[in-house]
């Protein structure tokens, strides 16, 4: 009995053992093919914790490559246990980096940007495998951190608050900047590097440290990345610590969000999640930074240039398989040239490359998950019963993976339910206006104020747009694509997409609190407004 029971044992032992190994051999990074995946440092089963060192002992995740649905490779999220211990050494490293000058925060930043720009191709590689996106943008968004922290650089030696004249003599009124401290930045699945890259090279250069909690479906690039921003802090012998990360689910998301020791919170993902999130954090009295959701549109005016209204608007609702915040997701087209505009877009549509996102030829991949692929569905079928035309696309696509059609739907009335939800998936609705009144009311009308654009040449409907009665968006364009912006100025929308800025411009005071001092370097008490208060 013995010698059987000994026998069954080890042949679950070997049962279990060929699982692992045929489950180990399924993954791609296993693949010859995918072999550049170890120029990262990742392997079969990769920590999902570092805070100075590595770790993870949470639930094990499994990463799928939306292109065919196969297993990439596993990560170990945090346990709450992990993240608290996590939290504790990013504020202990805040004590060290805070006193570091600002320039010389700067300098750590520019080596970021150079560690990065080694790694350009093969990490946008990854972020073309495992978010789904083509591979110029994968690589492109790598080259936003870049810049990013290019333009922290410079920022390091000229953040800071005017001195401003005292009405009092011998007093000097100064405004002074610190930094808010624990930056906790929770991120989106469609921008995996590049809006961590925007808050985190901002961020550092104030002298904040920083907490990322990334998508729970993007976590190799979190862990790539926090790679290489490791390597830096550790070979200038500055605490990893500064740079956190803890992979996770909504229990990290929601711990963050209620944590007092995280002083900002940088929230960028859905208007549902975000105003939750806004909610914890509110209840707390804390600092949000929110980027969320947009329903963009671009105005095409009888006098616009059609030779660049047709790649803008392609490009704008097409790319990233229509899963961009900014991506253009309602045509409004003047009455005199709706039907030429509409078989100009549809033609160009038809005409788009759809391939595998890592084929440099490919313009238009994969849906980042099959969930998208059932809400492209549930939209298009909504739209039907609302009136709308399918006159392009509309169909689920007959190949591995979560590929569906890009689509324009046309016919619907401006003010349709569907037409003012925003469906994070390729559909275009194509309206048809009369007046530029009708038009501006119709860009402003939806819930969300992120992106928006119109094609003309009349210079006084050009500032009409930009001015008060114009666009209530916060990216007010004329002439190019809602989508694509630069990284100098400063990014964010209003309304339900939460009003934080990031990237450019002043964006950097969303990272620093502000203190108004007034110093007193004469030998009188003068009071302010004139004010008498003499003591007997």
């Amino acid at each position: 009995f013995a010698r059987h029971s000994r026998l069954l044992l080890r042949h679950k032992l070997a049962s279990v053992h060929c699982q692992q190994s045929a489950a180990m051999s399924n993954l791609l990074i296993n693949q010859p093919k995918y072999s550049w995946l170890k120029e990262l440092g990742l392997s079969e089963d990769n920590p999902g914790v570092y805070n100075g060192s590595w770790g993870g002992s949470g639930e094990v995740i499994t990463s799928y490559c939306p292109a065919n649905n196969e297993p990439i490779a596993r990560v170990t999220q945090a346990t709450m246990a992990e993240y608290e211990e996590t939290v504790q050494k990013t504020r202990e490293a805040w004590k060290m980096w805070a006193d570091i000058p600002a320039p010389k925060r700067g300098e750590i930043v520019r080596q970021i940007g150079d560690a990065l720009r080694k790694k350009i191709n093969v990490l946008g590689s990854l972020v073309s495998l495992e978010m789904g996106k083509i591979y110029v943008e994968g690589v492109g968004e790598v080259q936003e951190y870049v810049d990013v922290c290019d333009y922290a650089v410079g920022l390091s030696r000229m953040i800071g608050g005017p001195m401003l004249p005292s009405e009092r003599p011998g007093h000097a009124l100064i405004e002074q900047w610190n930094p808010v401290g624990l930056v906790g930045i929770i991120t989106a699945f469609n921008f995996p590097v590049a809006v961590y890259g925007w808050n985190n090279a901002i961020a550092l250069t104030c002298g904040n440290v920083c907490l990322w909690k990334g998508a729970p479906t993007t976590p190799l690039t979190s862990v790539a990345v926090s790679k290489i921003v490791a390597e830096v802090l550790e070979r200038n012998k500055l605490p990893g610590a500064i740079c956190s990360m803890a992979c996770g689910g909504a229990d990290i998301g929601t711990a963050m969000a209620k944590d007092e020791r995280v002083d900002l919170v940088s929230f960028t993902g859905s208007t549902h999640v975000g105003k939750m999130v806004a909610m914890m954090v509110q209840d707390r009295f804390g600092r949000k930074l929110l980027e969320l959701g947009g329903n963009n549109a671009i105005i095409v005016f009888e006098d616009a240039d059609l030779s660049l209204v047709v790649p803008s608007a392609v490009f704008a609702s097409v790319g990233t398989a229509g899963q961009r915040c900014t991506t253009t997701r309602r045509l409004m087209l003047h009455e005199s040239l709706h039907d030429a505009v509409v078989e100009r877009v549809a033609k160009a549509y038809k005409q788009v490359r759809i391939g595998d996102p890592w084929d440099p030829t490919t313009l238009y991949g994969p849906l980042h998950t099959k969930q998208a692929v059932d809400q492209y569905l549930a939209a298009i079928e909504q739209a039907k019963q609302q009136g709308g035309t399918v006159v392009c696309g509309g169909k689920v696509m007959d190949r591995p993976g979560n590929y569906v059609e890009p689509t324009i739907i046309t016919g619907l009335a401006h003010d349709a339910a569907i037409v003012h939800t925003e469906t994070f998936v390729p559909i275009l609705y194509v309206l048809k206006f009369k007046t530029e009144e009708e038009a501006f009311a119709w860009n402003n009308e939806v819930q969300q104020g992120l992106s928006s654009s119109i094609f003309t040449k009349d210079m006084g409907r050009v500032f009409r747009w930009l001015g008060p009665k114009g666009s209530d968006c916060g990216i007010v364009n004329v002439n190019i694509p809602t989508s694509g912006a630069e990284i100098g100025g400063a990014f964010g929308g209003e309304k339900h997409t939460g009003g934080g800025r990031e990237s450019g411009s002043d964006s950097w005071k969303q990272y620093m609190r502000r203190s108004t001092c007034t110093i007193n370097y004469s030998k009188d008490l003068p009071l302010a407004q004139g004010i008498k208060f003499n003591f007997p």
